[in-house]
């Protein structure tokens, strides 16, 4: 075992994930990205921002976090 306080870091290799989205969400994705702009003056595209979304709802999910995440 290694004498570090920092322990070996998590495997970040990204992944490309390519969905299928309902009208509807996407619409609400768009509405989103646009508060975003409004909010702190920065455009994102709806693909930047899926990810931290998707993020934050698990991150939020007490469910989830019952049953242990990763």
């Amino acid at each position: 075992m290694s004498e570090l306080k920092l322990p070996k870091l998590p495997d970040r290799t990204p992944v490309k994930l390519t969905i299928v989205l309902s009208a509807d969400l996407n619409q609400a994705l768009r509405e989103y990205a646009a508060r975003y702009e409004a909010a702190y003056g920065v455009a994102e595209q709806v693909a930047d921002l899926v990810p931290f979304i998707v993020e934050a709802f698990l991150v939020a999910d007490k469910g989830f976090l019952r049953i242990g995440k990763r």
